[in-house]
């Protein structure tokens, strides 16, 4: 019973919380960086079941398919975003703690805050979409992974 009970919180929070942010006329409403922050922790804290601070892939894969359960059964729109946010979230690893489920999470806010004030607005949001739909990839601030960078080979002194 706890299991399904968790399982209709993370799917509704999920499903939910993109709709809630819908203003009049349907656009999406304004998020601070730290609703992102709580929205992080909470999604972290419905997949962590055993509640040790970590979520694996199995745990996160279990609450999809507990959530799928919930609704009458696999695939829709819910599921596959779901679906998307585990592969996001875990690359190739498999386990993830919070602190960096929620680093990921504010990584991808504020290469969302163009003007890095704090807040997405629909506006900035449908700029990244536009940047995202003409091959520009994510937003600079985006990134994951430090660029590399090489360097000259050190210099060994001549022995004398």
């Amino acid at each position: 019973m706890m299991k399904l009970m968790i399982s209709v919180a993370f799917g509704a929070a999920f499903i939910a919380t993109p709709a809630l942010a819908q203003g009049p006329g349907g656009g999406q409403r304004d998020q601070t960086r730290a609703e992102a922050q709580q929205r992080a922790d909470m999604m972290f804290q419905m997949m962590d079941t055993n509640r040790d601070g970590v979520v694996t892939r199995d745990e996160a894969q279990q609450a999809l398919a507990q959530f799928e359960a919930a609704r009458g059964g696999a695939g829709g729109k819910g599921s596959e975003r779901i679906q998307r946010m585990i592969d996001m979230a875990f690359g190739s690893g498999q386990s993830i703690t919070q602190q960096q489920f929620e680093t990921q999470a504010l990584t991808r806010f504020d290469a969302m805050d163009l003007n890095h004030d704090g807040t997405v607005t629909a506006a900035e949001r449908q700029q990244v979409r536009a940047m995202r739909q003409q091959g520009q990839g994510q937003a600079p601030a985006a990134q994951t992974t430090p660029p590399v960078v090489t360097s000259p080979a050190p210099v060994t002194p001549p022995h004398q």
